[in-house]
């Protein structure tokens, strides 16, 4: 996406300052890098068209990952109507980005919604609230979803390390 000087104020540096961390968030649930990146840079796009809104929203990186997370939820729904002509693509290994690939590969072994509450408690940092929100279910099941998560990331990493051994 290239902002320029007629952009809405604020757009640029909200759209440079949280773009890398979005990225790896929805990757985290996505798990293909050029999906994350086409469903990030419509949303994007969504947040600049509607920039007066946007920036005054209370979270507005949180309104750019629903938009995303929106967005993927309904291709998936529409590729799941059309028969399937060829092989879904494989998850990119290793993504350029400073994420390590085996620590991806462990995330991705997670259930789909403990790896999108990781992805935006943990990647982007958002509190509780904002992550319920983003995802649609209550504070309490956000929190539940994370413990289970963390507690699955420490027994796989503890047993990786005693293999390691």
């Amino acid at each position: 996406m290239n902002v320029t000087d007629d952009g809405p104020p604020g757009f640029e540096a909200f759209y440079v300052a949280t773009r890398d961390d979005c990225l790896r968030a929805l990757l985290v649930t996505v798990r293909d890098i050029d999906e994350a990146a086409d469903l990030l840079a419509e949303a994007y796009a969504r947040a600049f068209s509607r920039w007066a809104m946007v920036a005054h929203h209370p979270a507005p990186v949180a309104w750019v990952m629903r938009t995303a997370l929106n967005l993927h939820r309904d291709r998936w729904r529409k590729l799941k109507l059309l028969p399937r002509l060829v092989h879904p693509a494989q998850p990119v290994a290793a993504p350029e980005l400073p994420v390590d690939p085996a620590l991806l590969d462990t995330l991705w072994s997670l259930p789909k919604r403990q790896r999108q509450v990781i992805g935006l408690r943990v990647v982007l940092d958002l509190d509780t609230q904002s992550t319920a929100e983003v995802l649609g279910i209550s504070a309490g099941t956000v929190t539940t979803h994370l413990h289970r998560a963390l507690a699955s990331l420490r027994n796989e990493l503890a047993t990786e390390e005693r293999i390691n051994k």
